[in-house]
């Protein structure tokens, strides 16, 4: 069974080893170029250059509807054989978000909630960038559930950075 990973930056070597993943997928700030772990070929790997915000920032990129196919195009290409590994620097909001769309994008017949309580139980700090999941709904034709179930799960508990979790498709 195909499943996501999610992690900080400062665990993605270790995550990568962990699970054998064979595609990373980050979530950073533009400008930031993490190092690609030795194992994943440049073409398993996308970055998006997108900041951690839900409204403009002078300095900032404001996640947008191009960030979001970006994410669902590398989604497609994943041949879901081994894991995909999702980061962005911290492991709580941009990369929670992507997982999320993700597990929304690629398994369309599960319903959005019951998403939104996996990904809480697994991750307890998680809180998923709100304009990242208002634009994956709006892309997908989720009709407001997905945004309605992250905002329903609400803000996860305080924490400086994310502890890794696993995130499964069905």
């Amino acid at each position: 069974m195909p499943s996501l990973h999610v992690c900080p930056l400062s665990r993605l070597s270790e995550t990568v080893s962990a699970t054998g993943a064979s595609h990373v997928l980050t979530l950073a700030t533009v400008g930031t170029n993490p190092e690609r772990p030795a194992s994943i070929t440049a073409g398993n790997h996308v970055v998006i250059g997108v900041s951690d915000i839900a409204a403009p920032r002078d300095g900032h990129v404001l996640p947008a509807e191009d960030h979001v196919a970006d994410i669902l195009a590398f989604l497609r290409r994943w041949p879901r054989e081994k894991p995909l590994v999702v980061h962005c620097y911290a492991g709580i909001s941009r990369s929670p978000a992507a997982a999320y769309i993700a597990a929304c994008a690629l398994a369309p017949e599960r319903d959005e909630g019951a998403i939104a309580d996996a990904l809480r139980a697994a991750s307890p700090s998680a809180t998923p960038n709100r304009l990242l999941v208002e634009i994956a709904d709006r892309l997908l034709g989720r009709s407001g559930r997905m945004v309605a179930a992250i905002e329903r799960i609400g803000r996860g508990a305080d924490a400086f950075e994310g502890t890794p979790f696993r995130l499964t498709l069905a």
